[in-house]
C-alpha cells in the first residue's frame, strides 16, 4: 500500500470545529473506527492502491448549477418519471432547493430539508445511530454537504418513478460525499431510480450514502444504475430499515466505473417483511467491481432473496459477499442467496463469498456460487441450428442477464436495460453522452411533473 496513512489521510478531511451535533457521533464512530482493515471480509479486495493515486479535494461550497444544461441520459421511451438532478454532489434547481408537490410528497435538497423539517429528520436519524456503519458511511455522514431528500406521505401510492441523476463533471481530482435519505410512510408505494453518470474523464472519488426507512405495509423499489468512467472510484452504501408487512424490490446495474464499490444492508425489523436484492455486473478492462450484502433478519416470519449474476472480460476482477443473518429469534425464516458468474478469459477473476449465521431453528435458508464459462454444448447447440459463434455467445450472456433484468418492475426501463447490456456485451462504450439511441437534452431545470 501507498506510504500514507490512510486513516490519518481521510481523518484529515474532517472539520472538527465546524461540526455540527448530528455529525458528531459519525465523527467520533470513524475517528474511533478508523478505515477497514485489510482482514475485513467486504474490503479484503478493494484496491487501496488506486485510491491513494491520486491527493483528493473535497469540494465544500456548491456553485451556480442552477444555471448550467449537460446532456447527461439516453431517452427511455415510454418512460415518464420524476427528475432530479445533481452535480458533483449538490442538488441542482431552478430556486426550488425543495419541491413540494400538492399530494404531499417532498423530494430535493437534503440540505434544505434539514432547515425545513429537520424534526422529522430527527426522527430517523435517531434509528440510524442505532446500528454499527462501515468507515465510508460514517466519513459520508461527516463530510456531506447535500444530497436527495424524499418523502412519501401516509397512504400515497406515487403514480411515477422518482429519478435521480448523480452526475460528475470536474476538471479537479474531487472528493464527493452525499447522504440521502428516503422516508416512505405507512400504506405507500415508491420506484425510485438512482444514476450515475461521468461527464468526463477525470478521477473523482464518490461516496454515497443512502438510508431508506419503510414503515407498515409500505412497497419500496429501488433501481441503481452506474455508469461511470474507468478513472472514477464509485462507493455506494444503501441501508434499509424495514417495519412490518414490507416488501422491497432492488436491482444493481453495474455497466462502467474503474473502481465500484456497492454496499446494501437490509435490516428486517417487522413480521412478514420481504426483500428481494438482485444485480448485474458487466465487467471488463481491470475494473474492479465488488457487491456485498448483508441482511439481517431480526424477527420472526421474514424472506429474503438474493441473485447477483456478473460477467467478467479481459482481466477485470468482480467481489461479490453475500451475507445471512438470523438472530435466535427469528423463527420461520425464509432466506436464499444465489451468485453466478461467467468468466470469458482465463485473466478475468472472481472472488465469491456467500456464507450464512444462523442462530435460530425453524428456518428454511440457502446460499450458493458458480464461476465457470460460457456452456460448449449449449454453444454447439446454437450452432447447430445455424447460428455464428459470436451470437451465439450473446445470446447466452443475454439470457443470462435477463435472469436478473426480470425482477425489475418498469417494463420500459427493462427494455432499456436490455439495450445497454447488449451495447456493452458487444463491446460498445454506453457512457450516456455518447449513447446514439435517443437525443433528449436533461436541462438542470426542475419543472413540476404532471401529477
Amino acid at each position: 500500500m501507498n506510504n500514507i496513512d490512510i486513516n490519518n489521510y481521510f481523518a484529515s478531511f474532517i472539520p472538527q470545529k465546524l461540526l455540527t451535533e448530528d455529525k458528531k457521533k459519525f465523527a467520533q464512530q470513524f475517528l474511533e473506527k478508523g478505515m477497514p482493515s485489510p482482514k475485513d471480509e467486504m474490503w479484503k479486495h478493494f484496491n487501496w492502491e488506486y485510491l491513494l493515486n491520486n491527493t483528493y479535494i473535497a469540494q465544500k461550497e456548491d456553485v451556480e448549477y442552477n444555471k448550467i444544461k449537460i446532456d447527461v441520459q439516453c431517452n427511455v421511451h415510454n418512460f415518464d418519471a420524476y427528475l432530479f438532478s445533481f452535480l458533483n454532489g449538490f442538488y441542482v434547481h431552478n430556486n426550488a432547493p425543495l419541491t413540494l408537490f400538492p399530494n404531499g410528497v417532498v423530494v430535493g435538497s437534503l440540505r434544505q430539508a434539514k432547515q425545513q423539517y429537520g424534526f422529522l429528520l430527527d426522527k430517523y436519524l435517531q434509528v440510524s445511530q442505532n446500528y454499527q456503519h462501515s468507515s465510508f458511511f460514517n466519513l459520508a455522514s461527516v463530510l456531506y454537504q447535500d444530497g436527495f431528500f424524499i418523502y412519501i406521505p401516509k397512504g400515497l401510492h406515487l403514480k411515477n418513478p422518482i429519478q435521480i441523476i448523480n452526475a460528475v463533471d470536474t476538471e479537479t481530482k474531487l472528493f464527493i460525499n452525499t447522504k440521502n435519505i428516503v422516508i416512505v410512510e405507512t400504506d405507500t408505494s415508491l420506484q425510485l431510480i438512482d444514476c450515475n453518470e461521468s461527464i468526463n474523464q477525470e478521477q473523482t472519488l464518490s461516496n454515497h450514502v443512502t438510508e431508506v426507512f419503510i414503515a407498515p405495509n409500505a412497497h419500496f423499489d429501488y433501481y441503481k444504475m452506474e455508469n461511470k468512467d474507468n478513472n472514477s472510484i464509485l462507493i455506494n452504501d444503501l441501508t434499509l430499515y424495514q417495519s412490518e408487512n414490507t416488501q422491497v424490490n432492488t436491482c444493481t446495474n453495474v455497466f462502467n466505473g474503474g473502481l465500484v464499490h456497492n454496499t446494501i444492508n437490509s435490516h428486517l425489523l417487522g413480521a412478514n417483511a420481504e426483500i428481494k436484492l438482485n444485480g448485474l455486473s458487466l465487467v471488463d478492462k481491470e475494473q474492479n467491481i465488488s457487491n456485498c450484502l448483508s441482511v439481517y433478519h431480526h424477527v420472526p416470519q421474514c424472506k429474503s432473496q438474493q441473485l447477483y449474476n456478473s460477467i467478467i472480460d479481459d482481466k477485470a476482477h468482480t467481489h461479490f459477499i453475500g451475507h445471512i443473518f438470523v438472530a435466535p429469534d427469528a423463527q420461520k425464516t425464509e432466506a436464499y442467496q444465489v451468485n453466478h458468474n461467467i468468466l470469458l478469459t482465463d485473466e478475468a477473476t472472481i472472488h465469491t463469498n456467500p456464507f450464512l449465521e444462523i442462530y435460530a431453528d425453524d428456518v428454511k435458508c440457502s446460499h450458493g456460487a458458480t464461476v465457470g464459462q460460457l456452456d460448449n454444448d449449449a454453444i454447439f447447440y446454437l450452432r447447430s441450428r445455424g447460428i455464428c459463434e459470436k451470437n451465439a455467445k450473446m445470446l447466452l450472456m443475454h439470457a443470462f442477464a435477463k435472469e436478473v433484468l426480470d425482477n425489475i418492475n418498469i417494463p420500459s426501463l427493462v427494455d432499456y436495460i436490455e439495450s445497454l447490456v447488449e451495447k456493452r456485451l458487444s463491446g460498445q462504450h454506453i457512457r450516456c453522452v455518447n449513447c446514439k439511441c435517443a437525443n433528449k437534452t436533461i436541462h438542470f431545470d426542475f419543472k413540476m411533473p404532471e401529477l
